[in-house]
């Protein structure tokens, strides 16, 4: 068991920070899309730039600037669209930098790996630790030019870096390298071009407590109806006092609603955002707030009454529920979800496995307990090589997704979330829990074993079904055996079956007077309760 790495603590994980809640603009009129879009064209081009002027600015950036850049765009729109359009833009930037330090590690890791695979002899196996050499010689002279090759990113990378450059794409990459591959996407050039100016659009607002309802540039009142403060160069379009426009739809938000009316009632900061979906032609605003930490319940008090254990794969969650004791309990379950598809359909297949994961440990009243996984490091081709299926695998695993889905949907039904380090646990859960769970009637699979590990290591149980007996002579004279029968199973105070015969080792005369005095040979301190009978000893022989 050498070489194998620390395993770290498990925890209650936090509870969700922020709520957002989205709903339908339903019965918009010509007029109201009309000047959403001439709204949304005009912020969103202040928006680029100011992101433009952000991005030149690089390190250098002050506060002089930033008043500097929010006094030009109040001249293009009005004080609070010019905040919101500076906060996005900040944002942003932070993003970018954080996207491109995860970039450098991810070329020093690979980097490394090839590194050493070259410095290995050709053909010579690797471990589980490290990968070995290349398998032929043509494999190692190509990856040899590409370690050059990423030796000059990461030269490119950490110069951009050092200098406080950044580049970001308003809409994002991906929809601007599908211009180039329209036949692949399915779309027309005018689709594609409505849908890019679509997502270049700027409608977002923050909120202010102490302001009317929470929001002075987008308000939306506790009845739903939504009005906006036009930039100066639309105040022409205003169909309300103080330059404002009404649309004629109305918002009522059927999830959360009640906290949402209780925030705006208390004038409380809430912010809001405005898009299209082009390619169903409608129109949502989303609504978003801050909210207070949760107080993190303890350990001891999440692991009362047992809990269940999640694996985490790419097509399902194995599910067992567990006791104090760390025993299994009941039969596995299977929460199985497709990720083939668009976004909005692997997300909703996330959220639909994990409801009733969560529906069903709420009915007992149990906690759950799931892997803290995080697969950045093994994402890369460098490390696995020609183990494309494996690589894909892993890559197509919701982890980010499900485990910030988890958290926020458990907190609203009250359920306590445990994280565990996933070291070792299909490993294990495999060996030591798959077989003796695997019946005539149960079919274990090693996913359903995984699960019975995260959880044992969620209630600070070993994941070995028994530890080794005391080391003196395999009896119990040092102590407990470990793993021991509940106090309510039945037969438990039952005498351990001798084998007759001469290989049973000698005995005294008087010293069988315990032999089924459980509670003496156990020294449970209960003795009282079985006072009351008394077991002779078995015959050494027939």
């Amino acid at each position: 068991m050498g070489g194998l790495r620390e395993v770290a603590a498990p925890f209650v994980a936090l509870g969700p920070s922020g709520v957002a809640v989205r709903d339908r603009l339903k019965h918009l009129s010509v007029e109201d899309e009309k000047v959403l879009r001439l709204i949304g064209d005009l912020l969103g081009t202040l928006a680029s730039l100011d992101l433009k002027a952000r991005c030149a600015a690089g390190l250098d950036h002050d506060t002089g600037q930033w008043a500097e850049r929010k006094r030009t765009l109040t001249q293009e729109s009005s004080s609070r669209w010019a905040g919101s359009i500076t906060k996005a833009t900040h944002d942003q930037w932070a993003l970018a930098r954080r996207g491109q330090l995860a970039h450098i590690q991810s070329l020093e890791a690979g980097v490394r790996t090839i590194a050493h695979r070259l410095s290995l002899p050709i053909g010579e196996k690797g471990g589980k630790r490290a990968p070995g050499g290349y398998r032929s010689r043509q494999e190692w002279h190509a990856k040899a030019r590409r370690l050059h090759v990423l030796e000059d990113r990461l030269r490119a990378a950490r110069a951009d870096r050092e200098a406080g450059v950044v580049r970001v794409v308003r809409g994002g990459k991906g929809l601007l390298n599908t211009r180039h591959h329209l036949r692949a996407a399915g779309l027309t050039e005018e689709q594609w071009r409505t849908r890019w100016q679509a997502v270049r659009r700027f409608l977002q607002a923050d909120g202010e407590s102490g302001k009317r309802f929470g929001n002075e540039t987008i308000r939306v009142t506790p009845d739903g109806e939504v009005s906006l403060k036009l930039p100066a160069p639309l105040a022409h379009l205003a169909n309300a006092p103080h330059g404002r426009y009404v649309l004629t739809a109305r918002v009522a938000f059927a999830h959360r609603g009640e906290q949402w009316r209780d925030r705006l009632t208390a004038n409380r900061a809430v912010a809001y955002r405005i898009h299209e979906d082009t390619s169903c032609g409608r129109w949502y605003l989303t609504a978003s707030w801050t909210i207070p930490p949760v107080k993190t319940v303890p350990l001891a008090a999440a692991r009362r009454g047992g809990l269940v254990g999640v694996d985490t794969n790419a097509d399902h969650l194995a599910a067992w529920r567990l006791d104090t004791h760390g025993n299994p309990v009941g039969e596995p379950l299977r929460f199985g979800f497709d990720l083939s598809g668009p976004a909005p359909h692997r997300d909703a297949q996330v959220r639909h496995a994990l409801i009733r994961l969560l529906h069903w440990a709420q009915r007992h009243g149990l906690a759950v307990a799931i892997e803290d996984l995080d697969f950045t490091a093994d994402k890369t081709r460098e490390k696995h090589g020609r183990r494309k299926k494996f690589r894909s695998l892993i890559s197509g695993m919701p982890v980010s997704r499900l485990r910030a889905r988890l958290v926020s949907m458990a907190a609203e039904l009250g359920i306590i979330v445990i994280a565990v380090d996933p070291a070792y646990t299909s490993k294990w859960g495999a060996q030591h829990w798959q077989k003796p769970l695997t019946s005539t009637n149960r079919t274990t699979t090693r996913h359903d074993a995984a699960a019975v590990a995260i959880g044992r290591r969620a209630l600070g149980h070993p994941i070995r079904r028994r530890t080794a007996p005391p080391p003196r002579d395999q009896s119990d004279r040092v102590g407990h055996r470990t793993v021991q029968a509940r106090p309510g199973a039945p037969r438990r105070e039952e005498p351990r079956p001798r084998n007759p015969g001469p290989r049973t080792r000698s005995m005294r005369a008087g010293r069988g007077a315990n032999a089924g005095d459980q509670c003496a040979q156990h020294r449970s301190g209960h003795a009282a309760e079985h006072e009351s009978w008394q077991q002779d000893s078995l015959p050494l022989s027939l």
